[in-house]
């Protein structure tokens, strides 16, 4: 393990709300060694910022690391030529210009319909009822399992996050993250004879054009998946109910003084819905004082870093006047997140404007109470409006 200071933490309070210990620890030990996680944790954004371009070092490649154990490795587990391989491979399924002119109508039209479902009621949860079934909805599209369905694109996404989150090793937690990605496995071989011989612009048939292996093509497609469905889930409900909850940013947006890109930005400076990176320590390094062995597991906390007071003023603020240029929502370097295109224009384009414009009165009827450090969102929004 690493030579840096020990900072302890209640495993359950930090999963209920990290961010007042991880502001003690870029306070206190902004680079620490946490027994309860088994991971050193950088938590300043400027550290944050350089080494996670640092693959030399810190890498991405964690041949023993809970994602590779029970996805597959894919490409968000290499570095190098491998990894730009496989992205390059990927891209023309979510490339911005593939996200405007392929997948942007299917998003409006599967909004279209759960919001004309759920107009008469009056009253819903956000997270259940709106965000989860949209965000299903577009994952099925652009990962070309189309047998699956919206709820249970959501179930295998949310048992693949859970196992690669499972850092205390709960036999249950791996189990049903075992049975998401055998489903996952059957869908993709029921598609893929269709795909081979109909390609259309979906993640699976671009990886299996480009020549892909097969345990390749599998591991990438639950990447996807894992990464596709509860962040954008997780933003659209928790971005919708920040404006809801501040009334004074809400009338910004009603003055036209911010926009939806704005409230996606914010938000996920915010409230990062992907709140760490986990890596590897390929060879020995010294990075502010703190002594790195091979094979140390190191985190990079994203959602410290969208808080430092240094980069932002009043980080803990909702704010939709700020600059969030230093944010670092969707990562930096080679592994800045490859569908970042897709989910801005789901939550920022489509989700949030057709929400607000189609509820008249829409406002919070209810508690909502957020979870996760590893992965973070809201576990309920519950809200009516006027039907």
């Amino acid at each position: 393990m690493s030579d840096a200071p020990v900072f302890e933490i209640d495993p359950a309070a930090f999963h209920a709300d990290p961010y007042p210990a991880l502001a003690r620890m870029r306070a206190e030990a902004p680079i620490c060694f946490v027994p309860q996680l088994g991971a050193t944790l950088i938590t300043r954004r400027d550290d944050v910022w350089r080494q996670e371009k640092r693959v030399e070092v810190f890498s991405s490649d964690q041949p023993e690391g809970l994602m590779t154990r029970l996805m597959g490795r894919n490409m968000m587990r290499k570095d190098g030529a491998e990894h730009a391989a496989e992205r390059r491979a990927i891209f023309p399924a979510l490339s911005p210009r593939t996200v405007r002119d392929h997948w942007a109508e299917s998003f409006r039209a599967a909004a279209t319909a759960i919001l004309d479902d759920l107009a008469p009621r009056g009253r819903a949860d956000l997270v259940r009822d709106y965000a989860m079934p949209l965000s299903g909805a577009a994952l099925v599209a652009i990962t070309g399992l189309a047998g699956m369905t919206p709820r249970e694109m959501d179930a295998v996404s949310q048992a693949m996050i859970d196992g690669c989150a499972n850092y205390a090793g709960l036999p249950e937690v791996e189990a049903r993250c075992h049975a998401a990605t055998a489903r996952i496995d059957a869908e993709i071989d029921r598609m893929t004879p269709r795909l081979r011989a109909e390609p259309d612009a979906s993640v699976l048939s671009v990886l299996l054009a480009a020549g892909m292996a097969m345990d390749q093509v599998r591991a990438n497609v639950k990447l996807v998946i894992s990464g596709g469905q509860n962040e954008p889930r997780d933003a659209i409900a928790g971005a919708a109910w920040a404006v809801l909850a501040h009334p004074a940013e809400r009338a910004k947006l009603e003055r036209a003084d911010a926009g939806w890109d704005t409230v996606f930005a914010e938000y996920g400076r915010w409230m990062a819905p992907i709140g760490m990176s986990p890596r590897r320590v390929a060879r020995a390094d010294t990075v502010a004082g703190v002594t790195f062995a091979p094979d140390d597991r190191v985190f990079l906390m994203f959602g410290s870093a969208n808080r430092d007071a240094a980069a932002f003023d009043r980080p803990e603020v909702f704010d939709l006047s700020r600059d969030t240029g230093p944010a670092i929502t969707f990562g930096a370097g080679p592994h800045f997140c490859a569908g970042a295109a897709a989910a801005r224009m789901l939550v920022a384009e489509v989700a949030l404007p057709m929400l607000f414009d189609r509820l008249t009165g829409l406002r919070t009827d209810g508690e909502t109470r957020f979870a996760g450090w590893a992965f973070r969102g809201p576990l309920s929004v519950p809200v009516a409006w006027d039907a």
